[in-house]
């Protein structure tokens, strides 16, 4: 069963969700698009300079945006004349085609079958990011698509942690397992698991540490939670999911970069998009680090975390 089903019968409400959490990011890359091309019939070497700017004041990235130029000057170089009016649709093409290369598109949330139960996620990211009301959210649209859901308070070196994640529990109505504050995050990890397996569980939700200690200290205590994890499904985790806040623009990236560094991320949320201008990071965050982006938070509702689909998204940027 495919998380993907909870969102497919409120289709119109998630495109609406993601166009009003997307307006600062089109209104501040729009306006730097049309002050870029301003005086100008042809898309010249000016406007490709002026373009760069635009792709990398908007969070893009450096290498992201150069990969864009690239493709912009191949085109224009075949076609031999492009006029600006064309840019907006020439950009929305190269984007998109960029993302479906990178093999990130369409991830559509999870999608767990019958012989992958419990199917465990564990979720790491650093303080402030939204990790925990992520884990939240996802707790209560495994539960609403009719799955059993555990949680796992694993971040005990703050006591607002696992507070947080019970309250969370709470709200949603799923099981939290923990330990005091302070106590061996692995062995909650264990104690959960084993709990999940005595419950017939569907889905478990890991949380993690959220210092960015240095980063020998921190693969240890993902590499230790991940071996203990073990001992009870082989198999565990099943995902490891890295939380980025993208209101942070460029340091969204440097935790991604520190992240991977430290444990094998198979999959990201992208975070407080709502509110913000830096959404150009879910492009190039999909783009350099070649992980799918399988969530975007676009607003405090529980539906606001929605799946990410690539081609949605550039719809819903370039209108």
């Amino acid at each position: 069963m495919g998380l993907f089903n909870f969102f497919s019968k409120n289709k119109e409400a998630q495109k609406e969700t993601l166009d009003k959490g997307l307006e600062k990011t089109k209104e501040s890359f729009f306006g730097k698009l049309t002050r870029a091309v301003a005086g100008k019939s042809k898309v010249d070497d000016d406007v490709l300079d002026n373009l760069e700017e635009v792709l990398v004041t908007s969070d893009v990235g450096v290498d992201t945006t150069l990969n864009i130029i690239e493709r912009i000057e191949a085109r224009v170089a075949r076609d031999k004349y492009v006029g600006t009016s064309e840019l907006n649709h020439i950009l929305r093409d190269e984007i998109a085609q960029l993302l479906t290369e990178n093999n990130t598109t369409d991830t559509e949330g999870f999608t767990i079958s019958s012989d992958q139960r419990p199917y465990v996620i564990m979720v790491v990211g650093v303080n402030g990011v939204g990790k925990t009301t992520t884990i939240g959210k996802l707790a209560w649209q495994f539960k609403q698509a009719g799955l059993k859901v555990m949680l796992g308070a694993a971040d005990t070196f703050r006591a607002a942690a696992v507070e947080q994640i019970s309250i969370w529990g709470e709200r949603v109505g799923v099981p939290v397992v923990k330990q005091q504050m302070g106590a061996d995050p692995a062995s909650v990890a264990f104690d959960t698991l084993q709990s999940a397996v005595a419950n017939n569980a569907d889905v478990v939700l890991i949380d993690t540490a959220g210092r960015l200690h240095n980063k020998k200290g921190l693969m240890d205590e993902l590499s230790k939670i991940k071996r203990v994890m073990q001992k009870v499904i082989p198999t565990a985790p099943q995902d490891v999911m890295l939380v980025l806040d993208g209101s942070t623009g460029q340091n969204a990236f440097e935790q991604a970069r520190q992240f991977t560094a430290a444990t094998e991320v198979s999959s990201i949320a992208i975070t407080k998009l709502d509110g913000t201008a830096k959404g150009g990071v879910v492009l190039g965050i999909s783009d350099q680090f070649k992980i799918p982006v399988r969530y975007i938070g676009l607003g405090e509702g529980m539906e606001d975390l929605q799946p990410f689909n690539s081609r949605e998204f550039v719809n819903s940027l370039f209108g």
